[in-house]
């Protein structure tokens, strides 16, 4: 099964192009993780440079990544990861976070270096950041700003080629951590420039975010299979899959899609920056457009087996037992149809079961899988016997980093470590201290010793001063909040408070 839940909403001004935040529920899709082929997020969206033309050539880039699970997890479980998913152009690399990109070759990074490390109290293990295990429902809230960490130039891997100064930075509000955590550096934008010059000032360094951004839920396969009975009726079941469940037995996916202009951060960090009073890092509201949802929505999720040509991959019925709605003008989410959906008391905890057993059928001459009972199956299908078990015995194979001592790892390299934390998901991580402006990233930045120790000197100054349990994105108007994996939090060591910041080097299964 694969498609896209679809989730209109009202636009804003295009004056609100400084990046965006929002609120996106977490939750176990389905009952077990069946194994790596299984990719689909959560909602999330999509975040594109805003364009005053159309570009000369062919030009996808920007920011997406978001909750979920890829084909790439290597330690997954029920409970979803978060990536950064900034992709450079036409996907000739991608960023993930620190350390994580488009494939493990080091020889050929393709995005492993597009992120720096902006928090001293947070890991990001290359897998993905983890939330705290059973995370059933609750509001992850997370968005991305520009800082003006870096000054633009005009010379770019010693080319005729500018690079901006915006540092797209990523901002979380969760239960048990709040605020910066990591930023694609500029040069991981500009550099598609250097290789194709039409691409210059079209990419993120430079361009301000579109406002108006698509919101779906992506899912790229989820497990099903079919089976005809002796009257040549054709029967499916898909893996049992889940969303969450408030009180009243409503689903509330989306909340508090927020738009913003520079006035919201930008500006007030570009005069602390340049010597002015002291940026609180909490966004201000008067620099902040929120989206309204319509109540509409829709749905392309359809089920077919392997190698399917598109002309068969036949709808699923989601009107059947699925109404979008508007819970309020800033929340999203589903009412269900009591007959095909069943509130449950999972492993997970409260969720709703969406339906699990479908029949094919012919509505107005288009065939389209309606939802029917187990009842309604024939056994001779054998669908009841059909597993979505984890599959067993597999061992993940360890994320590394480059060991050579000439290597940007290893020179100048740590200052302290290495340590190790055992993570939720049962992977560990195994992380060192790293003065700021020395992490492998920013030395793979095209950035001088100036240029780097001028950003070292501002990491500083929001070290000191943004701290994890202070407000920066507006709180949710309701619902909980998410709680990352509580082994990601960490504490600097004595005299690396203030400009350090934990690079992770390995993960493994743990032994």
């Amino acid at each position: 099964m694969a498609g896209y839940l679809l989730v209109p909403n009202e636009k804003v001004p295009d004056s609100y192009n400084a990046g965006f935040s929002m609120y996106v529920a977490a939750w176990p899709l389905l009952d077990q993780y069946p194994g790596s082929r299984f990719q689909t997020g959560l909602f999330g969206t999509w975040m594109f440079a805003q364009k005053d033309v159309e570009p000369p050539i062919k030009l996808y880039s920007d920011i997406e990544g978001g909750l979920g699970w890829w084909r790439d997890t290597r330690f997954a479980t029920e409970t979803p990861k978060f990536i950064m998913g900034g992709v450079a152009p036409n996907f000739s690399e991608w960023a993930n976070g620190p350390g994580a990109g488009k494939g493990r070759d080091w020889d050929r990074p393709q995005g492993k270096y597009g992120v720096a490390q902006l928090s001293p109290w947070l890991l990001w293990p290359p897998d993905g950041v983890n939330l705290k295990q059973g995370t059933a429902g609750e509001l992850f809230g997370y968005g991305y700003l520009p800082l003006p960490l870096t000054d633009a130039k005009t010379i770019t891997d010693g080319k005729d080629v500018p690079t901006g100064d915006q540092s797209w930075t990523l901002f979380l509000n969760t239960r048990n951590f709040k605020g910066p955590v990591a930023f694609f550096t500029p040069y991981f934008w500009s550099r598609g420039s250097v290789e194709e010059p039409r691409f210059s000032g079209l990419l993120l360094d430079s361009r301000p975010s579109s406002p108006n951004r698509a919101l779906q839920m992506e899912t790229q396969h989820v497990p099903s299979v079919q089976a005809t009975d002796a009257k040549g009726e054709t029967y499916a079941r898909i893996a049992p899959t889940y969303f969450p469940c408030s009180p009243d037995g409503e689903s509330l996916v989306v909340h508090q899609i927020t738009s913003y202009n520079k006035t919201a951060l930008w500006d007030s960090v570009k005069t602390w920056f340049s010597g002015g009073d002291e940026a609180s890092g909490t966004l201000h509201a008067d620099g902040a457009a929120l989206h309204r949802f319509t109540g509409k929505g829709g749905a392309t999720w359809r089920i077919y087996p392997d190698g399917a040509a598109k002309e068969a991959r036949v709808p699923l019925a989601w009107s059947a037992f699925a109404t979008p709605m508007a819970a309020g003008p800033h929340t999203f989410g589903y009412q269900w149809d009591p007959k095909f959906v069943k509130q449950t008391d999972s492993k997970h905890g409260r969720l709703v079961k969406l339906p699990e057993w479908f029949h094919l059928v012919k509505t107005d001459g288009k065939p389209q899988w309606v939802p029917v009972s187990a009842d309604e199956v024939p056994a001779e299908t054998g669908l009841a016997n059909a597993s979505f078990d984890r599959p067993q015995g597999n061992v993940a194979e360890a994320y590394v980093t480059p060991d050579d001592a000439a290597s940007s790892w290893k020179t100048p390299g740590p200052v302290a470590g290495p340590f190790e934390a055992v993570l939720g998901d049962g992977s560990v991580v195994t992380y060192s201290w790293y003065r700021f402006a020395d992490q492998p990233a920013l030395l793979h930045a095209d950035m001088t010793d100036a240029e780097r120790e001028a950003v070292q000197a501002r990491v500083e100054m929001l070290h000191r001063s943004w701290t994890k349990d202070r407000e920066y994105l507006a709180p949710p108007a309701m619902g909980e909040l998410a709680e990352l994996d509580p082994a990601l939090i960490v504490t600097p060591p004595q005299g690396l408070e203030v400009g350090y910041v934990p690079i992770v080097t390995r993960q493994a299964a743990k032994n």
